[in-house]
């Protein structure tokens, strides 16, 4: 079958079950994930292969086949390929791990430093979490010290100076992902010198990357050790305690006798060959494989679904086929478009109310319909539904009417506790002149009856006792903003020894509260009902009413959700959403650089799950595609496709044909509008160079973007005008044959979309490369003796931005330059003139700027010094570093060769 070791597998009753030999070898497997070019939203994956279906096989409906009623529309599928990096593999389910016995050199117990290379199935949301690596057995209370990741996607590291019970733990925040493989680190640092302990976490791409502290450095007073036991060293599952057998790959791992110290064990399963059980790391310790886990070389390519189950044959009933067709999850998302809810209808239930009216109805509606707990209906009067759509958290609300009421049964809780809350968000843009009633309900306490009153001259809360009679009148005062736009009103209670503490606070959506407290002697009972009749204000809207039994929970219901989320990152929305969708979708996000975060975004509207993550990907301006090795999806922000290191290079003879550029304008635009969702605009354009308005006429593009506020939408259009005006050759395909370079298989099965690639040792009769690239599509051709994978790339330029500080990619060009004579082609000293300021720096004032290169007629030269500070200069160069060999005339440009663009 394809090679090398190609496998397909397919989903059976819950098993993984290998149908390899089944595949039609003529035609192979063919697999497609990414799109097409860097401007279009990421296409559904695909992919297509027949198997052979003797007797109705791969039949669900076949009741001979031992896989009747087994293979229901979306059995999952996966395809995979040896040759890829070796890893310590620990499958999903298995409790397996690699482990060496315990030594003298392991035995640590002042300040330690441990790493972890791991590639793990998920980052984020694995049950109650899943072990890196430790020196822990709780028999016999040998405990030392374990580095793990949380359920929530933490790190915790965990030591015991004691080995018993009793240890400290502190775990970091969430993850940041720079890649689905890195490394993470834990130092421990017992005696800070400040009577304290310090533990800190880092995170780097590789061991040998550099490392970024995430989190703050957790400083703790007190002094502390680690217990010297005799625990074994184990990588992978640790034997004595239970936490999720989740999948993980572990490609090294690192312990270190100090802070950045002593190495005194360091397992590499990536230099170990595919199958190996046992053996001797660099410091010598002999490490085991045992328990299901082992050292894999095979890396999946991806994990699609088998939509349906055609079937084919020969008239005369042999050469039985099944010729599918896979899928991956986009295709599953986009087939549902049902608008996810409003963000507060979403949110509040998740709060267990004890009643929720929503008030979300739609126009002909003559009740509120409840959204939860046990209430019925609201029965009102007097109300218009559907008539404003202005809370950015709500979808259209109702207005109500002069005299309109509004009644509900609030059930009892089951557990009743001693306070409660009630919440309703309301707006009037013409306020009462005299004050009348706003907001009354039931209770089974002292006082049966609560009541607000509101008008611009004042506002009361009233409260009757069983007999009607009014027992608190309390004046709450004026100036509190109650009519200045959308505002949540909550009223909480609870009780306190013989008396009743309230609390009324009235919230501008998206601003500030005002509190008002008061106690009276009485009970606090339980909310039984609503019972309001509003007074003479015609221009009132109400919605989002509901009682809590936690008094402490309202507020926490509806913050951030009654402004839709309105300025949560793009990179914070994604997540949310998946983890409210957890049922449909998977999603890790993928981080860039951390010092920056992704962008603001609006206020999240009613719409399909697939076009909220989308909108989220194009505010911030990453890639939303599908993961290979899951079915679920990677969102890459776009600060993770700056400034990237070369995944893969491939030099030019290894290429398979065609390799030719184009200068297509498909993609060009020079002219670019972006419009804030609901708020102004910001344009940019080209109006200088080959692709500018002025030279290859108009090419516009206006899009709509979700955007926080009215500041981001002219950077947005700037950006994004750079990258389509970028004047570069296109060469939308890399073609390469790994059946006949098997070297490059694990570098080529490690690239994700969006990866940088360079295609070196270029022709002579091509530009000076080497040809700098982003992958945007990978697509796969498995066969008989072949496996050929073609890259769809798009210019990696771009994405080349600045960096303070940095000598490289700090320095800005200059005004425009021009060689002053002609020079042949050995000349090293060049005289040249700046027309605007600024000029070149001196190598005399600013010697800490040099080397830098620059560009000349196409000839890459590195300038070493150059003099004078005027106008004319003349630069010491190094000629022909890129291997273009010329003179050039008087008036050549001269320009960075990196020059600086500015990120987003």
């Amino acid at each position: 079958m394809p090679g090398p070791d190609a496998r397909v597998e397919l989903q059976i009753a819950g098993a993984w079950t290998d149908v390899t030999d089944y595949v039609v070898q003529s035609t192979g497997v063919q697999l497609s994930r990414g799109r097409s070019d860097e401007g279009r939203i990421v296409d559904p994956g695909s992919g297509a292969l027949t198997l052979l279906s003797p007797n109705g096989l791969f039949s669900n409906r076949n009741p001979n086949s031992p896989y009747f009623g087994n293979l229901p529309r979306n059995t999952p599928i996966r395809d995979s390929t040896a040759g890829a990096t070796p890893s310590l593999l620990v499958p999903d389910g298995v409790a397996g791990r690699a482990s060496t016995p315990d030594t003298a050199a392991l035995d640590i117990t002042g300040d330690i430093d441990v790493r972890v290379d791991v590639a793990p199935a998920l980052w984020w949301g694995v049950g109650n979490g899943y072990e890196l690596i430790g020196k822990y057995v709780t028999t016999g209370d040998q405990r030392s010290w374990r580095l793990m990741v949380t359920g929530e996607g933490e790190l915790l590291f965990t030591w015991s100076p004691t080995g018993t019970s009793t240890i400290l733990e502190h775990r970091s925040p969430q993850i940041p992902i720079l890649r689905q493989r890195q490394a993470v680190r834990a130092t421990l640092d017992v005696n800070n010198g400040l009577g304290g302990y310090t533990l800190t976490y880092y995170v780097a791409e590789s061991l040998t990357g550099t490392w970024t502290q995430f989190g703050q450095t957790v400083t703790t007073s007190g002094t502390t050790s680690i217990f010297n036991s005799s625990a074994p060293l184990e990588v992978g599952d640790i034997a004595s305690i239970l936490f999720t057998n989740a999948e993980r790959r572990i490609y090294a791992a690192e312990v270190r006798n100090g802070i950045a110290g002593t190495v005194v064990t360091n397992p590499t399963f990536s230099s170990q060959a595919a199958g190996t059980t046992s053996f001797a790391d660099a410091t010598g310790k002999t490490w085991t494989i045992a328990n299901g886990a082992s050292i894999s070389d095979r890396t999946t390519r991806v994990v699609h679904s088998v939509p349906k189950w055609p079937a084919s044959w020969h008239v005369s009933g042999g050469d039985q086929r099944a010729p599918i067709q896979t899928a991956g999850i986009l295709r599953r998302l986009g087939q549902g478009k049902k608008p996810l809810a409003s963000t507060l209808r979403r949110r509040i239930p998740a709060y267990n109310p004890l009643a929720y009216w929503p008030m979300e109805d739609g126009e002909s509606a003559t009740q509120a319909a409840p959204a939860s707990g046990q209430s019925g209906p609201l029965t009102v009067a007097g109300f218009r539904f559907a008539q404003d759509s202005s809370l950015a958290g709500s979808s259209s609300l109702p207005s109500v009417d002069a005299g309109a009421t509004m009644r509900g049964v609030v059930p009892a809780p089951v557990n009743p506790s001693t306070s409660w809350a009630l919440v309703m968000l309301y707006r009037t843009d013409s306020p009462p002149a005299s004050e009348q009633e706003w907001l009354t309900w039931r209770t089974t306490g002292t006082y049966r009856r609560w009541r607000i009153t509101m008008g611009t001259g004042g506002s009361h809360l009233q409260a009757y006792d069983a007999t009607g009679a009014l027992v608190v009148n309390s004046a709450l005062g004026t100036g509190l903003g109650q009519f200045d736009g959308w505002q949540r009103f909550e009223f909480r209670a609870r009780q306190n020894g013989g008396n009743v503490d309230y609390e009324l606070e009235w919230t501008k959506v998206g601003g500030a509260g005002v509190l008002f407290t008061g106690s009276t002697a009485a009970t606090v009972g339980i909310v039984s009902g609503i019972d309001t009749r509003f007074g003479s204000t015609s221009d009132l809207r109400v919605g989002h009413l509901a009682v809590f039994t936690d008094h402490a929970a309202s507020s926490a219901a509806y913050d951030s959700a009654d402004i839709g989320f309105a300025g949560e990152t793009a990179r914070a929305r994604l997540l949310r959403l998946a983890a409210e969708e957890s049922t449909t979708v998977a999603l890790t996000v993928w981080d860039g650089d951390l010092s920056r975060s992704t962008e603001k975004m609006g206020p999240q509207r009613p719409a399909a799950l697939s076009d909220l993550l989308q909108e989220a990907a194009d505010a911030d301006g990453g890639i939303l595609y599908e993961d290979s090795t899951r079915s679920a999806l990677v969102y890459r922000t776009r600060t993770s496709l700056e400034n990237q290191t070369v995944r893969l290079s491939v030099p030019y003879a290894q290429l398979a044909p065609p390799f030719e550029p184009t200068e297509s304008d498909v993609n060009l635009r020079n002219d670019v509008t972006i419009t804030r969702e609901g708020g102004s605009s910001g344009r940019a354009t080209l109006d200088t160079g080959p692709l500018s308005i002025d030279e290859v006429g108009v090419y516009d593009e206006s899009v709509t973007l979700n955007l926080a506020t009215d500041e981001q939408p002219p950077l947005h259009a700037g950006w994004r005008l750079h990258l389509a005006s970028w004047d570069e050759a296109r060469y939308p395909t890399v073609r390469i044959m790994l059946h006949k370079y098997p070297q490059l298989i694990p570098q080529v099965a490690a690239l994700e979309i969006g990866d940088r690639i360079q295609i070196t040792g270029t022709p002579a009769w091509m530009p000076p490369g080497p040809v700098d690239l982003i992958v945007q599509r990978i697509d796969d051709s498995l066969k008989t003796l072949s496996w050929d994978v073609t890259l769809t790339c798009s210019p990696a330029g771009p994405w080349t931005v600045g960096v303070l500080d940095d000598p490289a990619l700090g320095a800005a060009d200059t005004g425009t330059t021009v060689v002053d004579a002609t020079i042949n082609s050995a000349t090293t000293t060049v005289a040249f003139t700046t027309f605007d300021v600024p000029h070149w720096l001196d190598s005399a004032t600013y010697p800490g700027d040099f080397p830098f290169d620059v560009l000349i007629g196409g000839e890459r030269m590195t300038v070493t010094a150059i003099s004078g500070t005027g106008v004319t200069q003349t630069a010491t160069v190094i000629r022909s570093v890129n291997g273009i060999v010329k003179g050039h005339d008087a008036g050549t440009p001269v320009e960075l060769a990196t020059p600086l663009y500015l990120a987003l």
